[in-house]
């Protein structure tokens, strides 16, 4: 009888995965908008593919694939059978590559297919929003045929390609820290008000000054590790212009004139803004083939020298694959994912560069079918909260971001089968800082410039 019950309680769940709409007339899905269900499962896709990732390039693996009897080109077999499968590609950065591959390509497409959808009843918005069974076959089978991909020069082109599409994404997650910092702002100011009660603002106080705090510890640092009386020279001007920028920044955020046009501008945003910059300044000089001016993290904690040249043992372009910065950039990819599936922001300039509605569907009620369970709402049948092509392209632009990260933004060398640091990806990050603090403080002198235009 359980069993029976079982089966008819998965059977009511099979329009989530094959409807038309994501859980509509579904009892099994929570009470939510049907814009963020459909942005929480497509995230879903892209975290389960950073997840597969993850534990492919995960050190040892290949050794303990090659154990299994029967698997791997070169490993343990069996008598009479013949290993097919070459370990050499699916594991490592070649699976990293060729799994960030498919989920761009997916994206991609879906990014294509939903231009100028404008509401929930547009044929297209049906397949958006549900038929999530077929999609995840999709996605999979574009994961299969990508492993099929010769070598040749596919990771060398692509690793450019990752190159561009990250350093857009470095300044997407800037924009989003900007409206997560706003909102946090107005949240915590509105609180303070209504409830008359100074805890808020003491709050505000505390984390702005803990971040300034962490940015400034990280100068010194840098100063300290990754620069060199007699050279290190690029790393002087990287770490000395984002401190002047920040400076600048911070100290035009809170500009009376500034004030009077964005009351809602202050220093819990530039605090922030700034912390997020020295972590990109980091995360370029580590990038550095200077070994000189780029310590490993181990030589920096044992304290020992990280300039000893290396044995004619050691393999060229070893890669270490969970450094400090790379675990910090998978954090705030994690976080700037989820923020974007979720976020309902009142920051006009934000939701114009991220192409979403002021508040579009905050404060539906829940739907209540007859039989007592709440429903997902239909919140776009007079207009999308979003939109679905941008949306599409930001996770195409994240699986590129995240391959590079996972890879510690390492070039390729196709000769020597090694990953090598290159100066690319030093001034991809860099010059993605400099243009992200140049977004920024646009968005605080704009309204001054440009009076006349709604900035609201």
């Amino acid at each position: 009888m359980g069993a029976c019950m079982a089966l008819c309680s998965l059977a009511s769940c099979v329009s989530c995965l094959c409807g038309s709409a994501p859980c509509l007339l579904c009892g099994c899905c929570p009470s939510s908008n049907n814009s963020t269900i459909t942005r929480l499962v497509f995230s879903f896709f892209l975290l389960l593919g950073t997840l597969v990732s993850i534990i492919m390039i995960l050190p040892g693996m290949e050794t303990q694939l090659r154990k299994i009897p029967g698997f791997c080109q070169g490993g343990s077999t069996i008598p009479g059978v013949e290993n097919h499968v070459n370990c050499d590609v699916i594991v490592g950065y070649k699976s990293v590559y060729r799994m960030c591959f498919s989920m761009a390509c997916f994206f991609f497409v879906f990014s294509a297919i939903m231009i100028r959808v404008r509401t929930s009843k547009d044929p297209r918005a049906t397949i958006q929003n549900g038929f999530w069974f077929f999609k995840f076959l999709i996605l999979v089978g574009i994961t299969v045929g990508a492993f099929f991909i010769p070598d040749g020069t596919f990771n060398t082109v692509w690793f450019y390609f990752g190159i561009v599409g990250s350093f857009v994404f470095i300044l997407i997650q800037l924009i989003l820290l900007i409206d997560f910092a706003h909102s946090w702002n107005e949240l915590w100011v509105r609180n303070s008000e209504e409830g008359d009660s100074k805890g808020w603002f003491f709050g505000l106080l505390f984390f702005t000054v803990l971040h300034y705090a962490l940015a400034f510890a990280a100068v010194v640092l840098f100063y300290l590790y990754y620069t060199q009386p007699d050279g290190c020279t690029e790393h002087k001007v990287f770490i000395s212009l984002n401190l002047i920028f920040c400076i600048i920044v911070s100290v035009v955020s809170v500009l009376p004139k500034v004030q009077e046009y964005s009351p809602q501008s202050g220093l819990l945003q530039s605090s922030l803004i700034s912390l997020y910059t020295m972590y990109v300044t980091w995360s370029a000089m580590t990038n550095n083939p200077n070994r000189e001016c780029n310590p490993s993290l181990l030589s920096l904690v044992s304290n020992t020298s990280s300039v000893a040249e290396p044995s004619p043992t050691t393999t060229p372009g070893t890669v270490q694959w969970w450094d400090a910065q790379g675990i910090v950039g998978l954090v705030i990819f994690l976080f700037c994912t989820f923020y974007a599936s979720i976020r309902s922001s009142s920051n006009t300039q934000v939701n114009k560069l991220m192409q979403t509605e002021e508040g579009t569907g905050a404060g539906t009620e829940d739907k209540v079918g007859e039989d007592g369970l709440r429903r997902v709402v239909d919140n776009e049948e007079d207009g999308v909260s979003y939109s679905y092509s941008f949306f599409h392209f930001h996770l195409f632009l994240a699986s590129l971001y995240i391959m590079m990260t996972l890879t510690n933004w390492y070039m390729p060398d196709t000769t020597t089968q090694a990953m090598l640091s290159s100066m690319p990806a030093v001034w991809v990050k860099i010059c993605s800082s400099w243009l992200g603090l140049v977004l920024y403080l646009w968005t605080l002198v704009g309204p001054v410039v440009l009076p006349n235009r709604d900035f609201s």
